[in-house]
């Protein structure tokens, strides 16, 4: 069964390297980078606090605190760099900051935008 935020064995292969705590490298080895890096997807992703993560991730502070350190390190830089180099397009998405509509689109009106005088304005 592939869960809904897990990586693909070949997607995981471009990144592995990347990232820090690897068994062939100097320091203290990380416990399971991928499962870490999908709790972060999935937090992303769903677009939930860091407290409201699946419990098969671990205790949410730890992964915030790793986050933060990756991202002041510029690990998370250097994976979306990777990424970027063979998009291949399976997940492009529009931004909708940049999609223009014409005004008209959106309920202007020149008869909506001529004041009609109150009741109180012509009573008096």
């Amino acid at each position: 069964m592939v869960r809904r935020y897990t990586w693909r064995d070949e997607q995981w292969e471009k990144i592995a390297n990347l990232l820090p705590g690897r068994a062939d490298t100097v320091g203290v080895t990380a416990t399971n980078n991928r499962l870490f890096v999908e709790a972060v997807l999935s937090r992303h992703r769903a677009g939930i606090p860091w407290r409201d993560g699946p419990e098969r991730f671990g205790a949410f502070r730890d992964i915030h605190t790793r986050h933060t350190r990756w991202s002041q390190r510029g690990i998370w830089n250097r994976v979306f760099e990777r990424l970027a180099e063979d998009l291949d397009n399976e997940s492009a998405r529009i931004d909708a900051t940049i999609v223009r509509a014409h005004q008209h689109s959106a309920g202007a009106n020149a008869r909506l935008r001529r004041r009609k005088p109150s009741g109180a304005a012509t009573a008096g």
